[in-house]
């Protein structure tokens, strides 16, 4: 059954790494059409951080799962708990880090806490609604 899990893990370490890298390619998109609408340099590099940001916590957030899975499913080791254990704690750091970025508050400040995954679809809900209404505009 090990095995199983292996490939498991494996096939979530790659989704994380995709999303990562499709996170970048969506949120270059989404700042070159915020620059190609006109709405300023300022407005584009916004985007193009708040939406890489959120990619990078949602790929971080599955590389997390795989870590587990890989845990979880191996032998147990207090080296591996301990090599999970610090593994889980930079990721959590650089995605506490990341949410501040993004947000300009402490996440446990925040009313509704907001996954990367709820990041990257407000920033293609807004491209979306301001794609609109330049179409509208026409």
């Amino acid at each position: 059954m090990e095995p199983v899990f292996t490939v498991v893990a494996v096939a979530f370490e790659s989704v994380g790494a995709v999303v990562m890298v499709l996170g970048f390619f969506v949120a270059l998109v989404l700042g070159i059409r915020a620059l190609g609408r006109g709405e300023g340099g300022h407005v584009a590099f916004l985007t193009l951080r708040t939406t890489l940001g959120g990619a990078i916590l949602l790929g971080l957030e599955v590389l997390v799962a795989a870590d587990l899975i890989r845990t979880i499913t191996s032998k147990p080791s207090l080296e591996d708990a301990v090599i999970l254990g610090i593994i889980v704690l930079i990721r959590t750091i650089l995605s506490i880090s990341i949410q501040i970025e993004i947000d300009g508050t402490l996440p446990w400040r925040r009313a509704l806490l907001g996954s990367g995954a709820q990041v990257v679809a407000s920033q293609v809900t807004r491209d979306r609604t301001a794609a609109h209404g330049d179409a509208a505009d026409s």
